[in-house]
């Protein structure tokens, strides 16, 4: 029973330092642009059904006046209804990438200008890749017109 206890204490210190971890390097980012911030929320949906997805990986990095993300990053879960905020995002341009097993990247920058911002992001299924192996031949080049 001693090894037990000992494990899950073990877990519980590793946890409660990579929270501490995500705190810090949250206080970092913010700190790097004083002035206002805003909270923002972030709602995944799949784009064929507007279910949501949950557990989908949001990755958020500042961008510079001359459009270069920073290499610094914030790194969020949706929880099971899509779901995932933030608060404390600095005003400014923010690139968002998305990432969900079975579903296409998600990449994008937004504008961060007010107090409160609400982002929907609707994430499509990859789409078929095109095979020079597979036979094309009822699928026939669009005639030209000559000129």
């Amino acid at each position: 029973m001693r090894l037990r206890v000992g494990y899950w204490m073990v877990i519980t210190v590793f946890v409660a330092g990579l929270t501490g971890l995500a705190g810090v390097c949250h206080l970092a980012w913010a700190q790097d642009n004083e002035g206002p911030a805003s909270s923002v929320r972030f709602v995944v949906v799949r784009d064929s059904d507007g279910k949501p997805v949950k557990y989908a990986q949001v990755v958020l990095h500042s961008v510079n006046r001359k459009g270069k993300a920073s290499k610094e990053e914030m790194e969020l879960k949706t929880d099971a209804d899509g779901h995932a905020s933030m608060d404390g995002i600095p005003y400014g341009s923010v690139e968002v990438q998305v990432l969900a097993k079975g579903f296409q990247t998600f990449g994008e920058d937004y504008e961060v200008n007010k107090p409160a911002l609400e982002i929907t992001v609707k994430l499509k299924r990859p789409a078929g890749q095109y095979s020079i192996y597979e036979n094309h031949d009822d699928k026939k080049a669009p005639e030209q017109k000559p000129q």
